[in-house]
């Protein structure tokens, strides 16, 4: 139950009003801060307390948040943002009804036949892993792939989404090209426009596309962002990324992280993935040709026999953090 009143808390700004706070405030006080009823605020400032995401001092009858709950609840670019996660958790509810079905029938659910706080929350939750790692050490653990990027290179990011990834690395490599495609029209129309808020238009493109038929030629880097396990035939993709590379390019692959063996996948991070992908990665690869269905648990074995199915012959695993594995695959 605690899950809405979390997206509730963004959405109204209430977070943000408290943790703005110079000193404790009463239900009224936020309530008149963010122009909300104060009835209202009094009962979900009791949840939060209740729940340890804000303080309560019963000898004022006021509310507070620490620095760390603060951090957690209204940083949108820190990787431990919380409330991304629940907009993804929202869109299972709703869809659940929908992936019932499909269990009974073998069939998928398309990535784009899911609720739209699907594409909101995994921007959400993505974006500030992203903007921690991207830049700072993802990229630099590819061989050559910074010098390149800093000189001017063209650069296909497939699976963009909102263009979280896309938008990151052009901002900090103005000299090169960045285009982001999706087969979802409306995240290629929401990337265009959070590209235009960000200033990023000068060196992005935006087109839909799927991963097996994105135009262009000769890029220096193709990029997968946490999409190659939600697709159908990924070996069909890999052979593609294989044709569009130039013969020194680079395929970069970032995948959640796992394990070999389901066993040793028994961990909170498991707990997550296992579930998300169970009610919308499978489904999404079970929706398109050749249905795969890796699952976001995929193994690194798994994933080389993909790369490898495409043409590669370089894999090696670049980079690692508690959510994601970084590949980069040669020729």
């Amino acid at each position: 139950m605690h899950g809405p009143s979390i997206l509730i808390g963004e959405q109204l700004g209430l977070y943000k009003a408290l943790a703005g706070a110079s000193s404790p405030l009463t239900p009224k006080e936020l309530a008149d801060r963010t122009g909300t009823a104060e009835r209202y605020v009094r009962e979900w400032l009791a949840g939060q307390a209740s729940s340890g995401y804000v303080n309560y001092d019963a000898s004022t009858s006021k509310f507070t948040m620490s620095p760390e709950q603060a951090f957690a609840l209204t940083n949108e670019n820190n990787p431990l943002y919380i409330p991304g996660a629940f907009y993804i958790v929202g869109s299972a509810y709703r869809d659940q009804r929908k992936v019932a079905d499909a269990y009974r029938s073998g069939k998928g659910l398309g990535w784009h036949e899911h609720h739209n706080d699907l594409f909101v929350g995994t921007q959400k939750f993505f974006k500030p892993g992203y903007i921690a790692n991207l830049v700072g050490s993802w990229l630099p653990s590819l061989a050559d792939v910074v010098e390149k990027l800093q000189k001017g290179a063209r650069v296909a990011d497939v699976g963009c989404g909102y263009g979280s990834s896309t938008i990151i690395m052009a901002k900090a490599f103005p000299n090169s090209k960045f285009i982001g495609y999706d087969y979802h029209l409306e995240s290629i129309e929401a990337a265009r426009n959070i590209s235009y808020g960000e200033n990023a238009t000068a060196n992005t493109d935006f087109e839909v596309a799927t991963a097996k038929d994105y135009p262009g030629k000769d890029f220096d880097l193709v990029t997968f962002f946490d999409c190659l396990h939600d697709m159908g035939d990924p070996m069909g993709a890999a052979r593609h990324v294989f044709e569009s590379l130039k013969p020194d390019g680079t395929w970069m692959i970032v995948e959640p992280n796992a394990k070999e063996s389901v066993s040793e996948n028994m961990n909170p991070i498991g707990r997550v993935f296992y579930n998300a992908s169970s009610m919308i990665c499978v489904p999404s690869s079970l929706a398109q040709e050749v249905g795969l269905g890796l699952g976001a648990q995929a193994s690194e074995s798994d994933l080389r026999k993909v790369i490898e199915g495409g043409g590669f012959t370089r894999i090696r695993k670049t980079a690692e953090t508690p959510f994601n594995r970084v590949f980069e695959a040669r020729r």
